[in-house]
């Protein structure tokens, strides 16, 4: 029988199929999972319940992905200038990722160029479980 891996991840994605494919596997997986569809949703929950790790877009509606990293890394909680994040993306700009990584994220991945599988390992690493 599998073990509970016991750590908390918060995907934050606004392409529905995406979000209910990443959670539905890191939920097999034995993660517990929190999804948001945009920044503003991700930025509460984030704050709420301080998850172990971030898979976050960068485009969405409401707030896009690098101005949740932003207000996270400025508030007043300790926690939000030391969470883990890994952004997902169809932006390969490299503006973009110079940007969010002086922003301290872990990994930037370009959605095209990777499977579910690769994210579930590349958490997995983040997070020590491999």
């Amino acid at each position: 029988m599998e073990q509970k891996i016991e750590k908390t991840l918060l995907i934050v994605e606004d392409e529905a199929p995406l979000l209910t494919a990443l959670v539905e596997k890191f939920t097999r997986e034995g993660f517990h999972v929190l999804q948001a569809r945009n920044g503003e949703e991700g930025l509460a929950s984030a704050l709420q319940n301080h998850p172990d790790l971030i898979l976050l877009d960068i485009i969405m509606p409401k707030m896009d992905g690098i101005s949740m990293l932003e207000k996270l890394n400025k508030s007043t909680d300790p926690w939000g200038k030391k969470m883990e994040v890994i952004f997902l993306t169809n932006l390969s700009d490299i503006s973009n990722i110079e940007k969010v990584s002086q922003l301290g994220t872990s990994d930037y991945l370009i959605k095209s160029d990777w499977k579910i599988d690769d994210v579930v390992k590349k958490v997995r690493e983040k997070l020590h479980l491999e």
